[in-house]
């Protein structure tokens, strides 16, 4: 029987630390760039100010680094307290990618930061703007590895179900890693961290001009993080698009909770708003009271009114001419693959290969079905991701990124224009607007990992079935110490970089 309570907590104290880990991800990953293009172009004029406005963009990232590197190395560790059966299972696979990441990227990240805090001065200028750049790739190859291993979970591929070992073993390694997936998922990711933090470097700009501070240091700052984020967002809206067709084609029930859309039809509609009901018989919530557009989904996705996408319903009990195969279905399968499993092992035992390979046949035949024999086809609600959190977590997400270009075209016009010192209404917006950008950015990855539910790995690992056997008091004990240990944290680096913000210009350059 499963403790219903020790799977909650353990997901929740993983979900703690993914959030407070997420909230310095993408400035770290974008900064360091923003670093080393304000160190080349001070090589390139021998401005000494644009080495002043590195040096203060250098104190900010090593602060907001130093907070990451301890949430990264938790949020790691967790993978064997939290879900040692898990890191068993397909450590092989999983673990391969994350041990590169510490191996290439972290060491090769950390070196060249120790170059860029503690020896200008000690090194030549070049020297020290090639260690700048070292440390962005670093940062973003980091980011490589580690999304490369998420978008696994969200679609193994490549590996191969071992009837012997009962572990899932590699099968080809340079196609888990250039899983085209996985890069549209970095690029996705990485231009949307650069976006976010476009943001948060156009704050603390505007800051210093309602402050009639720094005006010069500000209004470069601006330029450079307006002008990259025109790049970044570009990007993010292509990878968009690509990342939704992926998730259309191997993540469908995540797609259809995200619409809260339960039956096909050949004009996919998109709902603005709805509320919901509570949940029915099957445990699964129904919308009420919405608001659509006609036909948008459709056109926004696929271009193609006929493209088959299976909804709710349709995954669940649809048994058609349709490819589909319900869960309904592949519940019952399941029975065939654990017999098949059960008899490939006992003719193991019995010596007798001829018995084994039919067996294994068998088993190879439905093992795509073996995970669905967790679920109870009386209760398919358990196979659908919580529908009103995915809905309005990428509502509200959809907004704020919709709102941001705008806004942030606002600023760049101004700046080039000159007129930003006098605009105190798109000074105040932007300082009012990072804490709903902060927002956004962490249901990003509400969406991606809420909508992967009920599963660990998508289709092959139920989330109840791969814990560590803690007790639900142990988990309630380091949820909440962690919860606190981060919040100090998360203040005292806010409070660490609102200093170095009001201390500026005082920054003394190293000699």
């Amino acid at each position: 029987m499963v403790d219903v309570a020790l799977v909650d907590w353990s997901r929740a104290l993983f979900a703690l630390t993914a959030l407070y880990h997420w909230l310095f991800v993408p400035f770290t990953l974008w900064v360091t760039f923003i670093i080393a293009i304000m160190e080349t172009i001070y090589i390139r004029t021998w401005n000494s100010e644009w080495k002043k406005i590195a040096q203060f963009w250098i104190r900010v990232f090593a602060i907001n680094f130093a907070i990451w590197v301890a949430t990264w190395i938790i949020l790691e560790f967790e993978f064997w307290t939290n879900w040692s059966n898990y890191s068993w299972f397909v450590g092989d696979i999983f673990w391969a990618p994350l041990a590169i990441e510490g191996i290439m990227a972290f060491f090769m990240e950390t070196t060249f930061l120790a170059i860029l805090l503690f020896w200008w001065g000690r090194v030549s200028d070049k020297v020290h703007m090639f260690a700048a750049w070292m440390t962005a790739i670093g940062s973003n190859l980091s980011a490589v590895w580690i999304l490369i291993a998420n978008w696994w979970m969200q679609n193994p591929v490549w590996m191969v179900f071992n009837p012997e070992s009962m572990r899932n073993e590699m099968w080809n390694f340079w196609e888990v890693i250039f899983n085209p997936a996985g890069m549209d998922k970095f690029l996705h990711t990485i231009s949307s961290s650069y976006t976010f933090a476009s943001v948060l470097v156009v704050w603390i700009s505007a800051w210093y001009l309602l402050k009639k501070r720094e005006r010069s240091f500000a209004k470069k700052s601006i330029i450079v993080a307006s002008t990259f984020w025109l790049i970044a967002s570009t990007l993010n809206i292509v990878t968009w698009d690509i990342s939704w067709q992926y998730v259309a084609q191997k993540q469908t029930m995540k797609l259809a909770s995200i619409e809260a859309l339960y039956d096909w039809q050949e004009w996919a509609p998109f709902t603005v708003f709805a509320t919901f009901a509570d949940k029915n018989n099957d445990g699964i919530y129904e919308k009420y009271n919405y608001i659509e557009i006609p036909k948008a989904l459709s056109l926004l996705l696929w271009w193609n009114t006929k493209f088959f996408v299976p909804w709710v319903n349709d995954l669940l009990y649809w048994n058609s001419e349709y490819w589909i195969v319900s869960y309904i279905d592949r519940i019952r399968n399941w029975k065939i693959a654990i017999q098949a499993l059960a008899d490939f092992r006992e003719a193991k035992k019995a010596w007798d290969e001829t018995a084994a390979e039919v067996y294994l046949t068998t088993f190879r035949q439905y093992e795509k079905d073996f995970w669905y024999g967790y679920f109870d086809e009386t209760n398919l609600g358990e196979l659908v991701p919580h529908i009103p959190i995915l809905f309005y977590s990428f509502r509200y997400m959809l907004l704020i990124w919709f709102t941001l270009p705008l806004f942030l075209l606002l600023i760049l016009i101004s700046t080039y224009r000159n007129k930003i010192d006098k605009n105190t209404f798109l000074q105040k917006t932007a300082i009012l607007f990072i804490p709903l950008v902060y927002l956004a950015t962490e249901l990003w990855w509400v969406v991606a990992e809420v909508g992967r539910q009920p599963w660990v790995i998508q289709n092959l690992m139920p989330t109840k079935m791969w814990m560590t056997s803690n007790t639900v008091w142990d988990l309630q004990f380091v949820f909440f110490m962690f919860a606190i240990i981060f919040t100090i944290l998360l203040i005292a680096a806010l409070k660490i970089v609102i200093a170095e913000i009001i201390r500026w210009p005082k920054i003394e350059e190293s000699k």
